[in-house]
């Protein structure tokens, strides 16, 4: 880290590495802040989080009880230890609270003014956030599992929703209505997640053990089934060598620049897939316990040298490499089982929510000052875990 920031200062070396190992640093560091409480609303279980990526200042919080929460996580207090207050909640006496399990809250990508909710109820709720009030409501006719608006769309408003029902539903914010569905599945769909790359690409994920990519503007069906076995046939059975996992699927992550797509089972593994030629990479993640029957809400990180997974594993979450599969870390805090984490890139911290009604805050630790007279060798040998590699190039072939 010497060698790196002396070469920074002579200019001779790029800002990005410099940033970029920080970066990984601090993820690889992360732990328990025991400081830093969020305040706590919920009555039951968390299920989903999402810090608003404008400011990365607000964040959104949904329990079991249909409560939703707004957090600012911003520290007013001059002082080391603080609580992140809640700015106001749709709780039990709102006249528009969920009524049921609340499963997905996501922030409008562009604008704090505006986020969404969706619920066991078989509803997604348009809100106001400075009045806390839905400004619309969709009605479906099954369960709704998850939703998800695209992060860089910036010619279409719409919100793909999973239901009970096999179909994909479409809803355009601009119209107030559901524009088409996307046929494909044979069960209930869990998970949806918009392409961090491309804005009219889809990923969605089912309990028909398949994941489908979809370029939503062809009606002529889904771009390509994702297929574990990379199109060799297996030999227990044809029908397996179109499918994502060998069992239900539950979980959906696009790598922030949309290049490869993490997806987990419930038959305990996760699989890392190109999304341009729909190849399963075959990394080896081992083992990763996913015992959800319903959408499993995990994360990826931002601008480290090599990026990392965070995924809820019982009561902890376990931190993996993406490209390699090496589980890095087990973060432990939480009494019961965690249900979702969300990544704050701007400072490389992680938020989890859990059964145990608690939201935690996990912070890199503080590293006690290094004499500028001792040598990088002298350092402890942290620096071989392959994980602090620099894995970025400059080069356009990079």
């Amino acid at each position: 880290m010497l060698g790196l920031l002396l070469a920074r200062q002579a200019g001779i070396d790029d800002p990005v590495r410099l940033r970029r190992t920080t970066s990984t640093w601090r993820v690889l560091s992360l732990e328990l802040n025991k400081d830093r409480d969020v305040e706590r609303i919920h009555g039951t279980g968390i299920n989903t989080l999402d810090i608003e990526p404008v400011e990365g200042r607000y964040m959104l919080s949904g329990g079991s009880d249909g409560v939703i929460v707004l957090h600012d996580l911003e520290n007013f207090s001059g002082k080391p230890t603080y609580t992140c207050k809640a700015l106001g909640y749709v709780g039990r006496s709102h006249p528009d609270v969920h009524k049921f399990s609340v499963e997905t809250v996501q922030w409008y990508p562009h604008d704090t003014g505006m986020f969404t909710s969706s619920s066991f109820d078989k509803t997604l709720k348009i809100w106001d956030t400075n009045v806390l009030q839905p400004a619309d409501v969709f009605h479906f006719e099954g369960t709704v599992y998850s939703h998800h608006m695209s992060p860089v769309a910036t010619n279409h408003c719409l919100i793909a929703v999973g239901t009970k029902r096999p179909q994909v539903q479409l809803c355009d914010l601009k119209s107030g209505s559901c524009s088409h569905t996307l046929q494909g599945h044979r069960q209930e769909v869990l998970a949806v997640s918009w392409s961090t790359r491309h804005e009219y690409v889809l990923a969605t994920a089912s309990a028909d053990s398949k994941v489908n990519l979809w370029d939503v503007r062809k009606a002529s069906g889904c771009l390509s089934t994702l297929d574990q076995h990379n199109g060799e046939k297996s030999k227990a059975s044809s029908e397996a060598a179109s499918t994502a996992h060998n069992g239900r699927v539950n979980g959906l992550c696009y790598m922030n620049d949309g290049l490869h797509l993490l997806t987990i089972g419930t038959d305990d593994r996760m699989r890392l897939w190109n999304s341009f030629t729909g190849e399963n990479t075959l990394v080896n993640y081992g083992k990763v316990c996913n015992e959800s029957r319903k959408g499993l809400k995990f994360t990826v990180s931002c601008g480290c040298n090599q990026e990392f997974a965070f995924v809820p594993y019982g009561s902890t979450i376990a931190v993996y490499t993406v490209f390699t599969g090496e589980q890095v870390a087990v973060l432990r805090g939480h009494y019961s089982t965690v249900n979702c984490c969300v990544f704050q890139p701007n400072f490389q911290e992680l938020y989890s929510g859990s059964k145990d009604c608690n939201i935690l805050a996990w912070i890199p630790a503080l590293r006690e000052p290094v004499n500028d007279y001792v040598s990088e060798k002298s350092l402890p040998q942290q620096h071989l875990n392959p994980a602090y590699e620099d894995a970025w190039s400059s080069s356009d072939e990079g």
